[in-house]
């Protein structure tokens, strides 16, 4: 009877752990992708995360080598999409971009992480 005891729990410990995994907005994907290289400057970073996101908790900020902000201050939910993150771009001359974000998802969540993509020259 120990061990069934014993074995339910373990069980019950992992499934716990599997949910709270997935109760996090994690990022999905990108564009540019994550460590990409285009040729030609977005003019939006788009990130696609995993779970809804809570517009008033969720950012993201480009900034070049310098560290100096590229991006328009303009980080948004995009419309009937909650769980897609935009930011728009000044124009961006060849160079590597790091992407920073940090998001909150609806169940109250926060994760964060970054990325660099490369504006290729010529």
């Amino acid at each position: 009877m120990h061990k069934i005891i014993m074995t339910l729990s373990v069980i019950a410990v992992v499934l716990g752990a599997a949910s709270a995994a997935r109760a996090h907005a994690f990022l999905d994907h990108a564009s540019p992708a994550v460590g990409s290289s285009v040729q030609t400057a977005p003019a939006v970073v788009t990130l696609w995360f995993t779970q809804d996101l809570e517009p008033a908790f969720s950012d993201v900020t480009v900034t070049n080598q310098a560290g100096q902000r590229v991006d328009l201050g303009n980080a948004r939910i995009a419309p009937g999409s909650p769980a897609e993150l935009q930011i728009g771009l000044k124009p961006l001359p060849p160079g590597t971009y790091l992407v920073s974000w940090h998001v909150v998802s609806v169940d109250t969540h926060p994760t964060e992480g970054t990325f660099t993509f490369e504006v290729g020259g010529g």
